[in-house]
C-alpha cells in the first residue's frame, strides 16, 4: 500500500513538475535535526546556529558577507538563522541575493520555499519545494520538503494529496512523531479512517505522550465504532 502511494506520488509529481518548470523559470526543531552538510561552511556562524544562537549567527554572516559579497554559504546560514527568528522578509532579501549568485543551489531553493510557507504564500512555497525535489530528489532536506508540501495540501483541503506527500516524508524520516500525526490527520480528513488509525498508532509508538495523536486516535476509533 505504502509502496504504491510512494510510486504514484513520484510519478505524478514528476509529470506536474515538468509542466511547472517549462512555464516558469518544520518548525525549528525539524530544521535543526536535518541541517545539511554545506560545502566550505562558515564554521563559527554555523556553530552558533546549531547552538540556537541565531542573532550571533546572523551577525557573523553579515560580517562575512561584508568581506565577500559572493559567499554563498554565509547567505545560506543567515537565512536559516533569520527564519528561526521569524524575520521572514529579511531572510527573503538575503535568499534572493543568494539566488542571483547560484540560481540552481538546492539549499537556496528550499529556503525560499520555507520563507513563503511561513508567510502563508502557498503557491510560491509549493513551486520552490517542487523545484527542490527536482534538483535534489534524494537530498538532505527532501523529507522536510515533502512535509511542507503535505502541510500546504492540508491548508488547501487537498487531503489525499497531503496523504501522499506526508507518506513520502515519513518514508525518508520514519522517526518523526509529529509528521506521522499530520499524516494521520490528512488520512482522517480524506475518509481513510483505517489508514489514519495506523498512522496515529505509529505516532504514539514514537511518542506515547503525543496529545494530538492520542486525541486523533480516540476520535477516529469512536467514529469507526459508531458505523
Amino acid at each position: 500500500m505504502f509502496g504504491m502511494r510512494f510510486f504514484l506520488f513520484v510519478l505524478i509529481f514528476s509529470l506536474f513538475s515538468s509542466v511547472v518548470f517549462s512555464q516558469t523559470d518544520t518548525p525549528d526543531e525539524t530544521r535543526q535535526s536535518l541541517i545539511p552538510t554545506i560545502r566550505s561552511s562558515p564554521p563559527d556562524a554555523l556553530a552558533e546556529y546549531r547552538r540556537g544562537n541565531f542573532e550571533r549567527s546572523v551577525q557573523i554572516c553579515r560580517d562575512e558577507i561584508a568581506v565577500n559579497a559572493n559567499n554563498l554559504d554565509s547567505y545560506v546560514v543567515i537565512c536559516w538563522s533569520l527564519i528561526s527568528l521569524g524575520r521572514y522578509e529579511e531572510a527573503l532579501r538575503y535568499a534572493r541575493t543568494a539566488r542571483s549568485i547560484a540560481r540552481f543551489d538546492p539549499r537556496v531553493t528550499q529556503i525560499l520555499g520555507e520563507i513563503f510557507f511561513y508567510q502563508g504564500n502557498n503557491t510560491e512555497a509549493l513551486q520552490y519545494f517542487q523545484e527542490y525535489a527536482n534538483q535534489s530528489p534524494a537530498g538532505p532536506r527532501i523529507s522536510t520538503v515533502y512535509y511542507f508540501i503535505g502541510e500546504i495540501y492540508i491548508r488547501t483541503g487537498k487531503f489525499r494529496h497531503a496523504d501522499i506527500a506526508l507518506s513520502t516524508a515519513v518514508h525518508w524520516t520514519p522517526t518523526n512523531a509529529n509528521w506521522w500525526t499530520r499524516l494521520a490527520f490528512a488520512r482522517e480528513n480524506a475518509g481513510e479512517l483505517t489508514e489514519a488509525v495506523v498512522a496515529y498508532e505509529r505516532a504514539i509508538a514514537l511518542n506515547p505522550q503525543h496529545p494530538d495523536a492520542r486525541r486523533g486516535l480516540d476520535r477516529v476509533r469512536q467514529t469507526l465504532a459508531n458505523r
